[in-house]
């Protein structure tokens, strides 16, 4: 079922599961049916006792269902973090079946590998290049010495090759090349030959138009394939879809595919906490199977393969990235309407401010860390 914003907000009701809300928020500075912009105006009566059987999933199938609204979600959520709410808006039997699931059955197996690439990444290129940049990075652009997002995604993109000390001639390994941008960046500006894999076909159809004419292969493949032998390894914003399960197996193929003076750049999203879990409604409607690492599961599934020689955290700079891409896709879905329904509108809003207030809070980090296998000598990352 869902309601007409445009009539307006109703009357709150006056139930048990109203008031229990209301007690939740107290302290947050979020008030029902105000007029403030974090403020959340409630147009269905059954929203209070959705929110709280089905948590985190429930407030965000309301949303798309249009049961309430926001004027800035983003905020919002970064006032809901702050106040200490978390993982406990999630409902305990959501939690209890994901961890159920991912200790007994490898959700990021070979055979399930492509579900993630299916559900999200194959959505459509028309959306996504209309919510990124020219570059179609899709993870954290680097803003310190950025004025638009643009700059931040080029920053980031060099900000990797620097860390990676690229010299023309090298052949490098891309880990989930996404549409093509570290390939394109490293191959035009370096120098370097390129091997980009991933599991979305519509990302290596684009990544390979883009890289046409560059030292650049795109291949539809899984990590665990992987053949032969390259001087550097880049992996950007894959890691959060390898799952805790095949961490070993994967710091293990990047250990066998580098040199002895080779080096290994991970750039992930990373979780304040070792447990294992998922937002249900992410994983339901965004990344299905994903599970984001901490420094801990980083830092014990890569000891016995690889040297840890840099660790970066501009995890803020992720806020500014995601608050970018919402004004993107805001000012440019009249273009793309006719090809996708509100529901779907509403999803990636919600997702996009969802996450950015998550990153406001403190509540995820981006990481960019630099291994190698041992090689002599000082090495000094770039900033």
């Amino acid at each position: 079922m869902t309601s007409d914003p445009r009539l307006g907000p109703i009357a709150l009701p006056d139930t048990r599961a109203r008031r229990v809300f209301e007690k939740l928020l107290d302290g947050s500075g979020i008030t029902l049916n105000g007029s403030a912009p974090a403020d959340i105006r409630v147009y269905h009566p059954d929203f209070f006792s959705r929110v709280l059987h089905q948590g985190t999933l429930g407030l965000g199938e309301a949303y798309m269902d249009g049961w309430w609204e926001c004027e800035h979600i983003d905020e919002l959520a970064h006032r809901l973090l702050r106040h200490g709410l978390g993982e406990h808006a999630q409902s305990k039997s959501e939690r209890l079946m994901y961890r159920l699931q991912s200790g007994f059955f490898n959700l990021q197996s070979r055979a399930r590998a492509h579900i993630v690439g299916e559900a999200h990444y194959d959505f459509g290129n028309d959306l996504f290049e209309r919510m990124l940049d020219d570059t179609m990075c899709y993870s954290c652009g680097y803003w310190k010495d950025a004025g638009s997002l643009l700059e931040a995604q080029r920053g980031k993109l060099e900000l990797a090759c620097r860390k990676l000390e690229l010299e023309p001639g090298m052949r490098v390994l891309d880990i989930g090349c996404g549409w093509g941008s570290f390939a394109e960046h490293a191959a035009r500006h370096h120098g370097v030959e390129v091997t980009g894999i991933t599991i979305s076909r519509e990302q290596a159809e684009l990544a390979r138009r883009r890289c046409e004419g560059l030292p650049v292969e795109i291949l539809l493949e899984d990590y665990r394939e992987l053949e032969g032998r390259f001087d550097r390894v880049v992996s950007i914003g894959m890691f959060e879809h390898v799952g805790h399960r095949n961490y070993a197996t994967y710091f293990g193929t990047v250990e066998r595919l580098l040199p002895a003076d080779g080096l290994f750049l991970l750039h992930t999203i990373g979780s304040n906490t070792s447990h294992i879990s998922a937002d249900p409604w992410i994983n339901r409607y965004i990344f299905p199977n994903g599970v984001l690492p901490s420094a801990k599961h980083i830092a014990q599934a890569s000891e016995e393969h690889l040297l840890m020689e840099d660790w970066q955290n501009f995890g803020a700079d992720y806020d500014r990235t995601l608050m970018a891409w919402l004004e993107n896709f805001d000012a440019h879905w009249d273009e793309i309407a006719d090809r996708y329904n509100e529901r779907t509108q509403r999803m990636f809003r919600y997702y996009l401010s969802i996450c950015a207030g998550a990153f406001r809070a403190r509540n995820l980090q981006l990481w960019q860390v630099v291994l190698s296998k041992g090689r002599e000598g000082r090495y000094d990352a770039p900033r």
